[in-house]
């Protein structure tokens, strides 16, 4: 069991991050276990990534929490953070990488009123962001996808992020720091709140990936990293987090970022980490594994005060 440190407990209003989760969205993993939501049917497949998101659901069911709050890179917007602003929505979401593995029916709520205290946080903080009104919009597959993987019960409300592309239209260091401001700004909010909330971060670590799917995606002798160094990489990180070191991984991110060409160049990490307050506490890696050639971890850590349960 891991604890965090007491001193980043909550204040204000007594609302309270109770755990962290680098939570991966390979539409695979939700292909392969088969849930009613999703039209394809698949035999097996990514059993250790399944079975590290069984741990982190069992972590979960002991901790009290209101919220989901997530951050997506698959949700891209090209000027400033939008944030669901909707109550309800029902739909259908199709990957357009891989329509063959997910068509998923999603209907979920949303805490309109936590993401409008982060929305309104982050402008405090000199941030560009809005409001996503549209009653019609389509809730993208990655923040469905780790929602899902994380709580398939789907009955608390969700706070949905979007990421930007300054990793790619600026640089990795001007990404980092905007979500810096905007993790910080998501840790007030819930403060304030007075409510507890998971946070999900939804990414893979590297993300060099297969062009060619075999004939049966499910099987699992055509899956493994895309290449040796790209696992080193993701092997450095992951030995990070382990051993409590926030500020060194955000340090590090931006050469990760470049070198791995992962995912996290959609902020969502370095997102996470803020709002956790760069932890000097070590994370629970509950599987690492590979998808498409990509790596992917599921990773916990304990909330401010809190405790991971494996």
């Amino acid at each position: 069991m891991v604890q965090g440190p007491q001193k980043n407990g909550s204040v204000g209003g007594g609302g309270q991050i109770v755990a962290g989760v680098l939570a991966p969205h390979p539409p695979h993993l939700v292909y392969a276990e088969n849930p009613p939501q999703n039209e394809p049917r698949a035999e097996c497949g990514w059993e250790v990534l399944r079975w590290g998101y069984e741990r982190l659901r069992k972590s979960l069911a002991r901790k009290d929490f209101d919220v989901l709050v997530v951050h997506s890179p698959h949700w891209r917007t090209m000027t400033g953070t939008h944030f669901l602003g909707v109550d309800y929505f029902k739909g259908l979401s199709v990957d357009p990488v891989f329509p063959n593995l997910f068509r998923f029916h999603y209907d979920l709520k949303v805490d309109v009123d936590l993401s409008r205290a982060i929305h309104d946080e982050a402008q405090v903080m000199g941030l560009d962001t809005q409001m996503m009104t549209n009653p019609d919009f389509r809730v993208d597959y990655g923040t469905i996808i780790s929602c899902h993987l994380t709580h398939p019960e789907w009955n608390k409300p969700i706070v949905a992020i979007s990421s930007q592309g300054l990793a790619r239209y600026f640089s990795n260091d001007v990404m980092q720091a905007v979500m810096v401001k905007l993790g910080q700004a998501t840790r007030k909010a819930i403060e304030q709140s007075g409510k507890k909330a998971v946070l999900l971060a939804s990414n893979s670590l590297s993300h060099r990936h297969f062009v060619v799917e075999p004939e049966l995606p499910e099987d699992m002798s055509y899956e493994h990293i895309q290449n040796h160094s790209q696992y080193l990489w993701d092997m450095k990180i992951l030995d990070l987090m382990k051993r409590g070191k926030g500020r060194e991984i955000l340090d590090l991110l931006p050469d990760f970022t470049e070198q791995a060409v992962a995912e996290t160049d959609g902020g969502s990490l370095t997102w996470l980490l803020s709002a956790l307050g760069e932890p000097t506490h070590p994370a629970e890696v509950h599987a690492y594994g590979s998808v498409i050639g990509t790596g992917n971890a599921v990773v916990e850590w304990a909330g401010p005060g809190q405790e991971v349960l494996s």
